[in-house]
């Protein structure tokens, strides 16, 4: 019998599936004459003249005057005939026919297909149209995968009628049995180790984290972002290490004021190959040292536009009214306002270097090319980092002196970065007299706008509290063994401050009184205008030091997640069905005690849905907080993409942080819209449970974490894993937990 050997057998079973393809057959009409032709639309109709118009397909409006039909046809399809007519807008006859006789499309091209569609109307008048066919191949898989994802976005979401704000309410979508589900075990069995992330988002001295010195010496090695336990800073190796003359200072020549204890630290050298050898790699505790290269930093955004000529163009790495912001600013505004000098005023132990690295991470989240300078960072480097209270007297000459010294020179380091194309410069010390201020702004002049920001502090509790933490984690205490010792010089040098403490009352100011609790304060400002200060202001006045934790996690896997699609707005798969049921338990264990806690969510279904079985907090849906807005793209594969878009799949692998899909978003425009969910999470004095999408989480971990933007795009952000930022005086710590694999 024909066909049934073995061999056939195989041979049938091994031959692919063949599916011819389809035409996608795109018609238009053009007409400039838009005066003419305005209430008339085109359709196309059988050839029969007679036929009915009411029957006539309408063509879609491309653009002011160009109308468009597109259709599938199998490639060998049989000889399609028809007409153009134009029908009346806002009647239904008379309908104008086109002269000549009928077209003939085969094979997807219109046989004479350069002729003019003729249209006579009653008074005589002649309307001329242009016709264009445009004929491709396309797969059938891919118009079913297009039919279905235009199916999905137009199928109701299952948590229509929910409003934007709930209490104590329960999404419920069939039956389901919250209570079956448990944690059986304490909350941190489910924790996972976190990702590196940046030293500065880590339990360490602020201090620690700032600008390193560049005016001391040239000839150091940089400090990595990296620490060693401890929190000490690792020093950045090449592979080939060459050899540099350092210079260690000269004990005779360190100043020491009465009663200074001799700093062990500064100008330690660790020999690289013999003892004696003097040259080497210097440490300072995680002080810093000076950097053997300019920061690559400086140069993380390039542009195009040639403002100026004489200092590097300064413009963020944004989008939407930062980046018009600053554009403006560049053209229109003086010359020192090209750059900004935040200049921190206070008494010690008053959160000031706390609030400048708090400001530094916000301005470089928004884009803004921002470096924090600490004076004493260079004081520790240059003088020695155990002076006691004696060096802070004010009726110490060689201190005073000592003490202007280096803050010219971290002052004069701020203003080299910022002629490099650095943009907003934290200015890091007590700077608490007139005298002291009248130079800097001195140096200032024709070269940078100066706003001083004074951080005033009364509680006692508060400033009891960082007296210790300053003891405990300042290099200038490393050294000391008796903590009540480095206590009562640590609150001399306070009382030497205070006795000479002027406030602000010159130039432009913001003051913030009594702000670190989060409980009333005010903020007074003086001669403040423009857009970057007006953001800095309405930063500062959220901002407090109450700890509290911030829980970040994705939605439940959707169904869209399943088939690898991207955006739309799909329910969940069974994964995420229970992971929201564990989700619930989870924030009923973890936030029992925390009755001011919320819930936000972005509007869409799949986080909505996610935190559907959380009852007990108010629950809140942000548009903001929606998945980044994939145009074009939206419910396509990276597949799909890849094969059908290929210039759009390589422009984003070449620069996702800017990348942004046709009629869709970049990575920086969402930036821009979190802005203020940002400044309401710096506000809010509870926690919060924030259950989003992944370019949305990346964008706001990479706030907390202080991650530069150029990893936005690729930070980790797994499926049903919760991400707890704790907030508080000693900066950010994370913790991860895994919920389900």
């Amino acid at each position: 019998m024909v066909g049934n050997s073995e061999e056939d057998r195989d041979g049938l079973h091994q031959s692919p599936l063949r599916i011819p393809e389809l035409l996608y057959v795109s018609v238009k009409m053009e007409n400039p004459n838009l005066t003419l032709s305005g209430d008339l639309l085109p359709h196309i109709s059988g050839s029969c003249p007679s036929g009915d118009p009411s029957k006539a397909l309408s063509m879609e409006r491309e653009s002011a005057s160009v109308w468009e039909l597109s259709f599938v046809v199998p490639p060998n399809h049989e000889a399609l005939e028809f007409k153009f007519l134009l029908k009346p807008k806002y009647i239904d006859n008379p309908c104008f026919v086109e002269e000549g006789p009928s077209r003939v499309l085969i094979g997807g091209a219109l046989q004479y297909g350069d002729r003019l569609a003729l249209f006579r109307l009653d008074n005589d008048q002649v309307l001329e149209y242009r016709v264009f066919v445009e004929a491709k191949r396309a797969s059938p898989f891919d118009l079913a995968a297009s039919w279905r994802a235009y199916q999905e976005n137009f199928r109701l979401s299952t948590v229509r009628g929910i409003p934007d704000v709930s209490i104590n309410s329960e999404v419920q979508t069939g039956s389901e049995n919250i209570s079956s589900v448990s944690l059986e075990l304490d909350l941190e069995h489910y924790i996972v180790p976190s990702p590196p992330v940046s030293a500065s988002s880590a339990l360490v001295y602020a201090a620690n984290m700032t600008e390193n010195p560049r005016s001391l010496d040239s000839g150091f090695a940089s400090i990595s972002s990296s620490t060693v336990d401890g929190g000490v800073p690792m020093i950045d190796q090449p592979e080939t290490v060459k050899f540099m003359e350092v210079n260690a200072p000269d004990p005779a020549k360190v100043y020491q004021s009465p009663g200074m204890v001799k700093s062990q630290s500064a100008g330690t050298i660790l020999p690289l190959q013999k003892e004696g050898d003097m040259r080497g790699l210097l440490v300072d505790r995680g002080v810093g040292v000076p950097r053997l290269v300019k920061s690559s930093s400086s140069y993380a955004f390039t542009t195009n536009l040639n403002l100026y000529t004489d200092t590097k163009n300064s413009i963020p790495a944004a989008a939407g009214a930062v980046a018009a912001a600053a554009i403006a600013d560049q053209m229109l505004g003086p010359k020192e306002h090209r750059h900004l000098a935040i200049v921190m005023v206070s008494l010690p132990a008053r959160g000031k270097t706390y609030t400048a690295a708090k400001l530094t991470r916000y301005l470089r989240w928004l884009g803004h090319n921002t470096k924090h300078f600490n004076v004493g960072k260079y004081r520790r480097l240059k003088h020695g980092s155990s002076q006691s209270a004696d060096f802070f007297r004010a009726d110490n000459p060689e201190g005073v002196e000592a003490r202007n010294e280096v803050a010219k020179m971290a002052f004069e380091d701020m203003i080299s970065w910022m002629q490099e194309g650095g943009q907003v410069g934290i200015f890091d010390a007590t700077n608490s007299s007139k005298q002291r201020r009248n130079m800097l702004m001195k140096l200032a002049e024709g070269r940078c706008k100066i706003i001083f920001l004074e951080t005033i502090c009364n509680d006692v509790d508060i400033i009891e509290r960082n007296i210790r933490f300053k003891i405990q984690q300042s290099p200038d205490y490393a050294e000391v063994s008796d903590f009540e010792a480095g206590l009562r010089d640590f609150k001399e040098r306070v009382a030497n401050y205070e006795k000479v403490y002027e406030t602000v009352e010159e130039g432009s100011y913001i003051k913030m009184i009594d702000m670190a609790s989060g409980h009333g304060g005010q903020i007074q400002v003086k001669n403040i205008s423009g857009y970057l200060p007006g953001r800095i202001v309405c930063f500062l006045v959220n901002t407090h030091l109450t700890p509290r934790p911030i829980l970040l996690t994705r939605h439940g896997e959707s169904q869209y997640n399943v088939r690898g699609r991207i955006g739309g707005d799909s329910a969940l798969s069974e994964a995420g069905e229970l992971y929201k049921k564990k989700l619930a338990k989870f924030v009923e264990k973890r936030l029992k005690s925390e009755r001011a806690a919320c819930i936000w969510t972005s509007t869409l279904q799949r986080t909505i849905l996610t935190a559907g079985p959380i009852v007990g907090f108010p629950k809140i849906q942000w548009r903001a907080l929606d998945e980044i807005n994939a145009g074009v793209c939206d419910g396509k594969t990276y597949e799909e993409i890849k094969k059908n878009m290929p210039e759009e799949y390589e422009s984003r692998n070449k620069d996702k942080l800017r990348y942004r899909y046709p009629r869709g978003e970049s990575y920086l425009d969402v930036i821009q819209r979190l802005e203020p969910v940002i400044i309401e999470l710096e506000r809010q004095r509870a926690p919060v449970v924030v259950i989003s999408h992944q370019a949305v989480l990346r964008a706001l971990y990479a706030y907390f974490t202080d991650r530069p933007l150029k990893e936005i795009a690729d930070i980790e952000m797994p499926l049903h894993t919760i991400i707890e930022i704790q907030l508080g005086v000693t900066g950010v710590e994370e913790k991860r937990y895994k919920l389900m694999d």
